[in-house]
């Protein structure tokens, strides 16, 4: 059996943990990072977008990731809020949220996550520090005070000053070292596709409220001429099951009806999919020689764009804490623990709170509701303060 030494293994071959690979590698680390799918560029399409907002920029930056990204991306330069609470599925209040309020800088960019997938990939490739090993995974751990012994499922045992799980949210890192979580579900469901549109989107990501929970508009960049975006469409489970079964034109025209028609027709483009709505948080997020990010970590339902937003915030923690302490020691990860768990759990507790808002059905809730956007839209501070939250930033 080969035994090697490492500074850094990452468990999971994710977005979240392929930017790890790479942030870590560009600072210097020798890093291992595992992934079970047999080949990650191959894997099966990911119809989801991912919006990074303006605090994961600089991770990007660090793990030398934006240069590539940049030129891909779709601008998110107005959050726009939408409520279709009435008695017809049709636009009542409508606020905008514009960066320009706080920034020269748009609230973020907006990428298809095979081809973050794909940056990422050819990053760490071009690393000689880092080592990706596709259709890899973690069989066993044992941790020390002074180092995370894993078997890895092709042989190998690994010595590792610092182990990273960044394997989903049914992590095996978290299991083998017996973190529990806190999971709540809200027996909703997501369906992810992609459409193009009549209307122009103008860099303007639009949540329509009804009921249910949100249906959320990112632009995409023009393919072929057309006006494109990415769709989060979620509902409760039977109803989303119910429509995964229509036809295309069928899905469009009960898509078309559910945006308030902001964008005009939509035409699907490309196979839907349907994904869970939860939220998880993990009772710790670091153990001896163990650091847990991403939904290893926490789930949250795809509100803001804050899922993977937290996770770069993760690494950009965890980062500046291998700055401060020796690599993997308790004295860092106690020190990431208490940075970045609080706020982890604050923000769930916000998103949960959002997403039940969202799914609100009486007409008495829906109102209040409304009349809720009208307000903190209309004390500036208010607003500011709300776009400052949703970013990350103080």
């Amino acid at each position: 059996m080969e035994r090697i030494q490492t500074d850094i293994l990452i468990s999971g071959g994710g977005i979240a943990g392929m930017c790890a690979a790479a942030a870590f590698g560009s600072k210097g680390y020798n890093v291992i990072c595992v992934d079970p799918m047999p080949d990650n560029a191959a894997a099966k399409p990911d119809l989801r977008t991912t919006a990074f907002l303006q605090p994961s920029k600089l991770v990007l930056e660090a793990a030398g990731l934006w240069d590539r990204l940049g030129p891909i991306a779709a601008p998110l330069q107005v959050m726009r809020i939408v409520d279709a609470g009435g008695e017809n599925p049709e636009p009542r209040v409508i606020k905008d949220f514009d960066a320009a309020d706080l920034s020269d800088a748009p609230f973020g960019w907006n990428f298809t996550n095979m081809a973050i997938r794909d940056v990422a990939l050819a990053r760490i490739k071009s690393l000689p520090n880092v080592d990706f090993r596709a259709g890899t995974s973690t069989q066993r751990i044992t941790t020390r005070e002074s180092e995370a012994l894993v078997a890895l499922s092709d042989g190998t045992k690994v010595s590792a000053k610092l182990q990273i799980g960044a394997d989903g949210r049914n992590s095996p890192t978290r299991n083998a070292v017996g973190i529990s979580v806190k999971t709540t579900r809200y027996g909703q469901k997501a369906i992810v596709f992609c459409v193009s549109h009549a209307a122009p989107h103008n860099n303007i990501s639009t949540e329509v409220h009804r009921s249910g929970g949100p249906f959320t508009l990112v632009p995409l960049p023009d393919r072929d001429g057309k006006f494109m975006s990415a769709i989060v469409w979620m509902d409760h489970g039977p109803a989303c099951a119910e429509r995964m079964r229509l036809p295309d034109d069928e899905f469009a025209a009960a898509a078309t009806e559910r945006s308030a028609r902001i964008n005009g027709e939509l035409t699907i483009e490309g196979p839907r999919a349907i994904w869970p709505i939860i939220t998880q948080v993990a009772e710790h997020m670091s153990y001896e020689r163990t650091a847990l990010i991403a939904e290893a970590a926490h789930v949250v339902p795809p509100i803001g764009a804050q899922g993977l937003n937290m996770s770069l915030g993760d690494l950009r923690v965890l980062l500046e804490m291998a700055e401060k302490h020796p690599l993997g020691s308790r004295e860092m990860l106690d020190a990431y623990e208490k940075a970045r768990h609080p706020e982890v759990r604050l923000r769930a507790t916000g998103i949960d709170m959002l997403n039940r808002a969202s799914m609100a059905g009486a007409q008495g809730l829906r109102d209040m509701r409304s009349g809720l956007l009208n307000t903190f839209y209309a004390i500036g501070p208010i607003r500011k303060t709300l776009m400052k939250a949703g970013l990350g930033i103080k």
